[in-house]
């Protein structure tokens, strides 16, 4: 078991007077692994500090010296693949494989993304040509607050680490405390890269402490934060006394709507994207609603695809899903299930209690419910474990009308053969993320979302964009 009582402030290494060690628990066995530090009101001061006094330096260096930084950065990260995706893996119960590919492989393709919109970004440029002394220049917001949640570590690190750096943002992240120790090697790939002190800090501890110590501080220019809806009301309350800028990444409750001129594939693919990562996504889809007269078939499909989802251990190589993250998090999807079944849902598939052949571990069942209303918990509130429920709809506005019928609006999916009729139903969609037959958003593409959802835009140019201000001069 190791242990972490250290944090990283002012481009060094810190180790507390008093350490206030937290278990790092393997999801997977339920055995504690690491035991980690985490901070108080003062250390996370010192860190905002330290990215303050650095603020000058690196917000008006030249912009091609933060993409040479991020490249380097790209080098190390690569280099250190294996041991991101074991740390993700233990911490998380990502089974290995997939956090070898997924976990690993998004971070890397983010810092690509931000290399390549950086270099391309116009920081500064010439408002209009008919008046060339009005300019406009963007620059840094200044101290950022980055706060990320446990489920997909590095997607969201890079994703705000990345967009900060080529913004010329200085910065302070507290991951989760439920997935430290990627963050933890995280912190040694930029202290590797050359990260200049106090430009990158990284403070572990509870939203309690330290997130409500971050989001209320005076010297905190911008708050990027994933996670729950209710953490993240908490957070803007918290930065009103500041007026400080808040982004919010946040749940989701997305809507499959499956058409009876759908491909063969459209429901299988819709169960096996619901199960990725045990189903630990704001962005799943996790509503699938189907027309009428494809309605019962895709049961019958969607029932036997669950079923034949293997379940296992984070260290076993393979397809399968692993635990979910925690024991709060199991017991909060067991009591989803029962309410599911209690309200009047069909189960399908899976259903209650440990999945076969565990004594031991988060592990639960794929599930699935049938016959599912609008009124039933499960259809409108984010569970966020390996449950699908299933509905139906009569018609092309009905369709879009339960699908917006939530007061979420992140990701929406739509599966038709018909071009004109899926052009029609993603224009009316209220969501900030619309994916249709199977296809993938492009690399620089913005992942965010509508209400409570949240308004961030990460990724590419559109994240770099969340940590800039605007300013017009004229005479230039």
């Amino acid at each position: 078991m190791q242990t972490e009582n250290r944090y990283y402030v002012n481009g060094a290494w810190v180790t507390p007077e008093e350490p206030n060690l937290h278990p790092v628990i393997d999801p997977s066995t339920e055995e504690v692994i690491a035991r980690i530090h985490l901070s108080n009101e003062a250390e996370t001061d010192q860190a905002v500090q330290a990215a303050r006094a650095a603020l000058p330096g690196w917000m008006y260096c030249d912009p091609a010296e933060r993409v040479a930084f991020l490249e380097r950065l790209l080098e190390i990260y690569q280099r250190r693949a294996a041991e991101m995706g074991q740390a993700m893996s233990a911490e998380m119960g990502t089974p290995i494989t997939m956090s070898n590919m997924l976990q690993v492989g998004i971070g890397t393709r983010h810092i690509e993304g931000f290399i390549d919109a950086a270099r391309a970004f116009a920081f500064e440029q010439v408002h209009h040509p008919d008046h060339p002394d009005n300019y406009i220049i963007k620059e840094a917001a200044g101290v950022a607050a980055l706060i990320t949640p446990w489920n997909l570590p590095m997607n969201q690190v890079t994703l705000k680490v990345g967009a900060a750096i080529a913004a010329g943002c200085t910065m302070v992240l507290k991951p989760s405390e439920e997935s430290p120790l990627s963050a933890l090697l995280f912190a040694e790939m930029m202290d590797e890269a050359g990260a200049p002190p106090g430009v990158f800090n990284l403070i572990n501890g509870t939203g309690a402490v330290v997130g409500n110590c971050l989001s209320g501080h005076p010297d905190v220019d911008v708050i990027s934060f994933t996670g729950s809806t209710r953490a993240g009301r908490q957070i803007m309350q918290n930065a009103a006394g500041t007026l400080k800028t808040v982004h919010l990444e946040l749940g989701g409750k997305g809507a499959n709507l499956v058409f009876a001129d759908a491909d063969a594939e459209a429901v299988e693919r819709g169960v096996k994207r619901m199960m990725l990562l045990t189903g630990q996504m704001c962005n799943a889809p996790s509503r699938m609603i189907v027309e009428k007269g494809f309605y019962d078939e895709a049961v019958q499909i969607a029932a036997k695809v669950a079923q034949a989802v293997d379940v296992g251990p984070a260290s076993a190589e393979g397809g399968h899903i692993g635990p979910v993250v925690n024991e709060r998090q199991f017991n909060a999807i067991q009591t989803m299930i029962q309410r599911g079944i209690d309200d009047g849902a069909r189960l399908v598939a899976g259903g209650p209690g440990r999945a076969d052949g565990f004594n031991a571990g988060y592990y639960v069942r794929p599930t699935v419910f049938a016959d599912v209303t609008p009124d039933m918990a499960i259809y409108r509130e984010e569970i966020f474990g390996p449950v699908l429920t299933i509905s139906s709809f009569e018609d092309e506005s009905d369709a879009i009308a339960m699908a917006n019928d939530t007061v979420y609006g992140l990701t929406n999916y739509v599966q038709t053969s018909d071009t004109d009729k899926r052009r029609r139903v993603a224009r009316r969609l209220r969501s900030g993320m619309v994916d249709m037959n199977g296809a993938n958003r492009a690399p620089g593409m913005p992942f965010g979302g509508m209400k409570q959802s949240g308004n961030a835009r990460e990724g590419g140019a559109y994240g770099i964009e969340d940590f800039l201000e605007v300013k017009a001069v004229a005479g230039w």
